[in-house]
């Protein structure tokens, strides 16, 4: 693959910032503390409510599609999907439309030689902590735009006026694919000598406080880790000779796996979706599986407007979004699966080995169920090098949290792995990660954590 080009220095600044364990301005043990200040600080509440109770939201007439009144936002609408020769041959679904490219950016500064990145204690509704580590600026462009008539993002000029800093990394990204319909957001991180005092919910931190942070349940946010997921670090003894596929190989590997499956998404009236009804209080399944539709009116003191009504989709449990790992010719190679989506743009995207809901797939026969997630889930606590549980996209997903491992494949399973999955270091698919439309968004978590030097030894 042709790899991005990068400032020469810059894989070796990142390196000694996630070698600095603690930074200039705040101690690693004092984050969880400054994060309850702020949560004291703001008044936070979020609350289930009907549908009709929605201020702004309606079913549209005729397609019963979930929208704002202006237009912009997002809508819930349905999406029929059939997908040849796939296990399920074909199904339908509410799936949330957000067209517009939102903006996901990490100021970057050099603080006593050492890159430090300015991160925000940020409420999102669907957190079940509520306030998290979040990016400088996240912002779709309906917020930073001002549809909603409230506050100015801060440090939001870093990210539209070219001349304020140097781009580090900057790419669009998928968002989650089986929830989101063909979103992307624009992932950058940019490096400034500007004397930026944080404001009072900033603060700045470097790269291996936040791999420590990495470590916690549900401290540093979904966009965070995606961000993270594209600096370019160096991988010891990660070399393309090395490597078990080069990267022609593995660039081949996924246009043909693009090219066998033949997918096909329509999109629906949300009222006409098969097998979900509407309730007053949700849209969902009548056997309860996979996730529904609910509203919840939101207060948020620290946020651009103070309070709103928004409808969020509930996953029906706690995911389970693993990577297995073994070492071939002395590499630390990842197993990587070839996932589709319905609502990726480009059929499918490198996913982790393991990415369920297992009480989804429960009702089904053993053999039935997805390849390695029995593995996974039996797995010994000697073999599991990373665990923790993060939140999702808490803007537009409640409650939705994943169990995050990378684990030590059995040393007895089989080296080629079956059809759809292949070993590739995690190098090459950090190289991937810095072009769009490669990896999904649960694999760049786990990205993020070997980035930032969560995994000790990886």
């Amino acid at each position: 693959m042709t790899r991005p080009r990068v400032d020469a220095g810059l894989p070796q600044r990142l390196a000694r910032s996630a070698a600095a364990s603690e930074g200039a301005r705040l101690r690693t043990d004092g984050v969880a503390e400054w994060l309850a200040e702020r949560l004291r600080a703001h008044r936070f509440r979020v609350d289930r409510i009907p549908f009709a109770d929605l201020d702004g939201w309606m079913f549209a007439p005729g397609t019963g599609d979930l929208v704002h009144h202006s237009g912009r936002f997002f809508s819930v609408e349905g999406v029929g999907v059939t997908v040849a020769g796939g296990p399920v041959p074909s199904w339908q679904q509410p799936i949330i439309h957000q067209p517009e490219v939102g903006i996901l950016g990490i100021l970057a500064k050099e603080i006593d030689g050492v890159l430090h990145f300015l991160m925000q204690a940020k409420m999102e509704p669907g957190n079940r902590n509520l306030l998290q580590l979040s990016p400088t600026v996240q912002a779709t462009r309906s917020n930073y735009t001002k549809v909603h008539k409230g506050s100015d993002v801060r440090y939001l000029e870093y990210f539209v006026d070219p001349r304020r800093g140097r781009v580090l990394a900057d790419v669009l990204q998928s968002e989650h694919g089986s929830w989101f319909l063909r979103k992307a957001n624009r992932n950058v991180l940019v490096e400034t000598d500007d004397d930026v005092p944080p404001h009072e919910d900033f603060r700045w931190l470097t790269l291996g406080q936040i791999g420590r942070l990495l470590r916690l349940d549900n401290l540093v946010n979904m966009d965070s880790r995606t961000v993270l997921a594209g600096l370019p670090t160096p991988s010891a003894g990660d070399t393309l000779a090395r490597a078990l596929h080069t990267d022609l190989e593995l660039l081949s590997w996924i246009t043909a796996q693009r090219a066998r499956h033949e997918v096909r998404v329509e999109r629906l009236p949300l009222a006409g979706v098969r097998g979900w009804h509407r309730t007053p209080n949700t849209v969902e399944r009548p056997d309860g599986r996979y996730f529904r539709v609910v509203a919840v009116a939101v207060e948020a003191g620290s946020r651009e407007v103070t309070g709103w009504t928004q409808p969020l989709v509930e996953p029906a449990g706690r995911g389970v979004t693993a990577f297995l790992t073994r070492r071939i010719g002395g590499v630390p190679h990842l197993l990587v699966h070839a996932r589709v989506e319905a609502g990726l743009l480009d059929v499918l995207e490198l996913a982790p080995t393991v990415q369920y809901t297992p009480e989804n797939y429960a009702h089904l026969d053993p053999a039935d169920r997805p390849p390695f997630l029995a593995e996974v889930l039996a797995a010994e606590p000697r073999r599991i090098r990373y665990e923790a549980v993060h939140s999702e996209e808490g803007g537009r997903f409640l409650d939705a949290e994943s169990r995050y491992l990378i684990v030590e494949a059995d040393p007895d399973a089989p080296a080629e792995p079956p059809e759809g999955y292949l070993w590739i270091t995690p190098g090459q698919l950090g190289a991937l990660a810095r072009h769009a439309r490669y990896v999904n968004v649960q694999a760049r978590t786990l990205l993020a954590c070997i980035n930032s030097g969560a995994i000790e030894g990886f």
